[in-house]
C-alpha cells in the first residue's frame, strides 16, 4: 500500500496508463499489475487520463492475461462512486458480459467483479439487462467451483431490482436454492437475500 500510495503521489498514474498503448505485451501486464493495486486506493486520474477506453480494448485481447488483469483493474476502478459511473457510460459493459463466458476463470471471476460494481448504479443495470447479463450470470451461480459465483449471485440481486430482471430471474430461484447448501457462508447469506429481492412483491 505505501508503494501504491507513492506512485499516486508521484504523479505516475498518467505516464503508466499511456504505457499501455505503446509497450510490448509483457510490459504491458505488468503496468495493468501496478494499476490494480494503485487504483484501489484512488481512481480519479486514471479515469481523467481515459484509461476505461485503454482498458476496454485489452478486454478483448487473445492473451488470456491481458484480459484477466484488464478486468481487474476494471473492477478496482468500480469500487469508488466516479469509476461506477464511468464503466456505465463507456459501453464497457456488453464487453464484460461477453467476458462471463471466457473459457479461463480468472477472467470470468474479474469480469464478474467489475460487473457487479458497475450495476450498483441503475443505468449499470439496465445496460447489463440489454446486454442479456442474467443466463451466463445464472451459469456461473450453478457451478459449483466457479470462482466467479459469489459475485454472480450479488449482480442478479441487483439485477432482480428492475421489475424485467425480477421476472426472469422469478424463474430461476432454484438455481438459488441450491446455493443454500453451499459450504461457503457468504455464498448461502448471497443466495438468501438473492431469493428474497427475486419473490418480493409489491
Amino acid at each position: 500500500p505505501v508503494g501504491a500510495a507513492g506512485i499516486l503521489h508521484a504523479d505516475l498514474i498518467p505516464p503508466l496508463v499511456f504505457k499501455l498503448k505503446t509497450e510490448s505485451d509483457e510490459i504491458q501486464e505488468l503496468i495493468l499489475d501496478t494499476l490494480s493495486n494503485c487504483l484501489r486506493l484512488e481512481a480519479s486520474e486514471a479515469l481523467a487520463t481515459g484509461a476505461i477506453t485503454i482498458l476496454k480494448e485489452k478486454l478483448t485481447q487473445s492473451s488470456v492475461a491481458m484480459r484477466s488483469k484488464a478486468a481487474r483493474v476494471l473492477l478496482e476502478i468500480g469500487t469508488h462512486p466516479e469509476g461506477k459511473s464511468v464503466v456505465c457510460e463507456e459501453e464497457v459493459i456488453p464487453v464484460l458480459v461477453s467476458l462471463l463466458e471466457d473459457a479461463d476463470p480468472e477472467v470470468q471471476a474479474s469480469a464478474t467483479g467489475a460487473l457487479m460494481f458497475a450495476t450498483v448504479k441503475p443505468q449499470g443495470r439496465f445496460s447489463a439487462l440489454g446486454a442479456e447479463a442474467i443466463p451466463p450470470l445464472l451459469k456461473l451461480v450453478a457451478e459449483e467451483t466457479s470462482k466467479a459465483r459469489l459475485s454472480a449471485i450479488k449482480t442478479l440481486t441487483m439485477l432482480a431490482e428492475l421489475p424485467e430482471g425480477r421476472k426472469t430471474l422469478l424463474d430461476h430461484t432454484d438455481t438459488f436454492q441450491q446455493c443454500l447448501n453451499d459450504p461457503c457462508e457468504a455464498v448461502r447469506r448471497a443466495a438468501k437475500i438473492a431469493i428474497s429481492v427475486i419473490q418480493w412483491k409489491p
